[in-house]
């Protein structure tokens, strides 16, 4: 028999997801939340939440589990979900663990190990090493991909490609793996070129019946994370489908697997030659593409299989049909080397026709700093894949998310660039074409017009020459607009009513222009041409969203010097943070002599490592942070002055203060960000 109440030791969009499955079985549904998440949507759509200190207190988390009189724990994915210990301490305590069993976890769940199981089941592998049976600083065949032994999902994989890279890449990688798995094993692989990655769906019962539900392609990946993610495979045919899903069947087997698993195989787009990479004993972010296609729910099975249920179908029963292709959106601005963004969702829209959405995210909710930076997924079905690509890019055109910068545009360039839609994929495709797909950071001037015409249109008081229609005896004056956006101030003219007929001057060019609000929405006609605009007023600051994309435009007080952080040249030597997160570790000191560029802070985000930078030749004058100090968007790291000039003070007294260059994981030199507030000057 089913359970009756099953806990979700997980949150956001896989939450809410499993939340979808269990209503849909009668079955309860509990909560977890920390105190930061008492408002997020799994919580408000649970049947039952319960606080907790942190996800990863295990204890907490069973404590919670029987308070509730939850028979099983889900644990979705990320968190708990391939930690061995949590799978026993469950059945010490009496409850189902809606996974593998602890003894499969443990066995995928160190590659090294997993290597050598599967191998001994006849399962190709790439070539590689590890530690400590070989050494790793002496590896000389190149390129190679280091791998911390005990992770997944990329974190602290590093590519080298010479015997000099190799330290630093080592030290690099360690850290990560330390810090991420606590276990700094790591391992080595060759290399290979211009790969695929190609991941096969297993679902096995405790009576020994083990299939597999066909392939996703998980090649577009930026970072060695997945962005977009499709099943089946363009490049797949049905004998490598059989072959490939014959040897992930093999490899479960090996380890007495248990429940929902994936397979994943670096394969050679040239050759077709596959080999095992790793095992992930969990449920898969992309699992909806294989749902679509194989019209089964996988949560559903997972729950079924750990009530003791056998398998109701076989291999020769599994179809797949159409096509299917999910697109992650993130918490993360492209514009500014995919720096983790944040901040209070205040006008959400997500698609509901024709397309699935598994979402974490809730109006007037926040994004933080604190999980990771992926907030929900948008996933087309369609009869082929062509007409999926297209369905899944109309649908991100209607998602807006107002109050916080996501990659949906980056996401759109994606789906529309010619490699994705001949199917030419490898992993390293992204890289090569990012200058294509990343969105530019000007300001369009009809956005830049419709926001000018949107606060013209606005209430600015209650007495009558507060109204901004320019009036004079003879003709209406032009009223100026200063609306900052990335720290670039852009001045835009408006004359006349905008709800009746007014003109616009953007760049020198003057236009017709008029305005329509209604329902959140702006119909904004410039020139005879019209545009309709998501918008919602925070503030001083103008959301406007048009087709998958979002502009904040700020108003920008006249007088005002423009000295807002990171909004000044790099001479000045203040070294602020690029983002929330914590300092890792601290590169320089108080008085040491640097060069433009060199490390001096390692700050962690959103599970990823950044390095900040010297912005310029000179001394460190000021550091105030240390390892393990939480810092603020904006905070200062550091201070380098030029040799004989003045300290500028630290966060007081700098009057033109700028943010370090941040490199590494999810960084490049990163854009300002703007705080000032701005009126109209007349």
């Amino acid at each position: 028999m089913l359970f009756d109440r099953v806990l979700i030791a997980n949150r956001g969009e896989i939450a809410v997801r499993i939340i979808r499955t269990l209503r849909g079985l009668g079955i309860t549904s509990v909560a977890v939340h920390t105190p930061s998440d008492a408002g997020a949507r799994h919580v408000l759509e649970a049947d039952l939440a319960l606080q907790v200190p942190k996800y990863l207190d295990i204890e907490a988390i069973i404590g919670a589990a029987l308070a509730s009189g939850a028979q099983a724990v889900h644990p979705g994915y990320g968190f708990l979900a391939e930690n061995a210990a949590f799978a026993r301490r469950c059945a010490e305590a009496g409850l189902v663990f809606a996974g593998p069993p602890a003894a499969a976890i443990e066995a995928m769940g160190d590659k090294i190990r997993a290597k050598a199981t599967v191998s001994a089941a006849g399962v190709p592998v790439v070539p590689g090493g590890a530690e400590p049976a070989d050494s790793l600083e002496s590896w000389r065949d190149f390129p190679a991909l280091i791998k911390p032994s005990a992770g997944g999902g990329g974190k602290g994989m590093v590519l080298v490609r010479s015997a000099a890279e190799l330290p630093d890449a080592l030290e690099s990688a360690r850290r990560t793996a330390r810090a991420a798995f606590g276990d700094g094993t790591l391992l080595i692989e060759r290399y290979v070129e211009s790969p695929r990655h190609i991941e096969i769906q297993i679902m096995a019962d405790a009576h020994g019946n083990v299939v597999h539900l066909g392939e996703r392609e998980c090649s577009l990946q930026r970072r060695h994370q997945k962005i977009i993610e499709e099943a089946p495979s363009p490049f797949v045919t049905p004998e490598t489908r059989a072959a490939m899903g014959s040897a992930a069947v093999e490899a479960a087997r090996a380890v007495g697997y248990v429940g929902a698993g994936t397979v994943e195989f670096i394969v050679d787009g040239t050759t077709g030659a596959y080999h095992f990479m790793e095992m992930n004993t969990r449920l898969q972010v992309e699992h909806p593409v294989t749902e679509l296609v194989t019209g089964l729910d996988l949560v559903e099975l997972q729950l079924r299989v750990a009530a003791g249920e056998r398998l109701s179908f076989g291999l020769e029963e599994v179809r797949l049909d159409g096509h299917a292709v999910e697109a992650r959106v993130y918490a993360e601005d492209p514009a500014r080397g995919f720096l983790p963004t944040g901040g209070r969702v205040l006008v959400l829209r997500e698609p509901a026709d024709g397309v699935r959405v598994d979402s974490g995210l809730v109006e007037g909710g926040v994004v933080g700093s604190e999980f990771d930076p992926m907030v929900s997924k948008v996933i087309a079905w369609a009869p082929d894949r062509a007409s999926a690509l297209r369905t899944l890019d109309r649908a991100l055109a209607r998602t807006a998310v107002l109050g916080v910068v996501t990659n949906i545009p980056f996401l759109r360039a994606l789906t529309e660039h010619p490699a994705v839609k001949a199917g030419e994929l490898d992993t390293g495709l992204v890289e090569r074409v990012l200058p294509e797909l990343v969105p530019s950071v000007e300001v369009p001037g009809e956005v830049l017009a419709a926001a000018a015409l949107a606060f013209h249109a606005m209430p600015q008081g209650v007495d009558p020459w507060e109204v901004t229609d320019g009036w004079r005896v003879g003709e209406p004056a032009w009223t100026t607009w200063r609306l900052e956006s990335r720290g670039e101030v852009h001045a835009v003219q408006v004359r006349g009513l905008p709800e009746e007929s007014a003109e616009v001057r953007v760049n020198d060019e003057t236009t017709s222009a008029r305005i329509r609000c209604g329902d959140g929405e702006l119909t904004v006609t410039i020139g005879g041409r019209t545009e309709r605009y998501l918008h919602v007023r925070h503030a001083d600051t103008l959301w406007l969203g048009r087709d998958g994309e979002a502009w904040a435009l700020t108003r920008h007080l006249i007088g005002d010097p423009g000295d807002r952080p990171g909004a000044a040249t790099e001479g000045d030597g203040v070294v602020r943070s690029p983002m929330p997160g914590t300092v890792l570790v601290v590169k320089a000191q108080a008085g040491d002599r640097v060069s433009e560029g060199q490390p001096l802070v390692i700050v962690e985000a959103m599970k990823m490592e950044h390095t900040v930078t010297a912005p310029r030749d000179g001394l460190v004058s000021e550091l105030p942070v240390q390892a393990g100090q939480p810092v603020d968007m904006d905070a200062v790291l550091a201070v380098v002055t030029g040799e004989g000039a003045p300290s500028p003070g630290g966060a007081a007294g700098a009057q033109r203060p700028v943010r370090g260059k941040a490199t590494a994981s999810r960084a490049t030199e990163p854009a300002s960000r703007s705080e000032a507030m701005g009126t109209e000057e007349a």
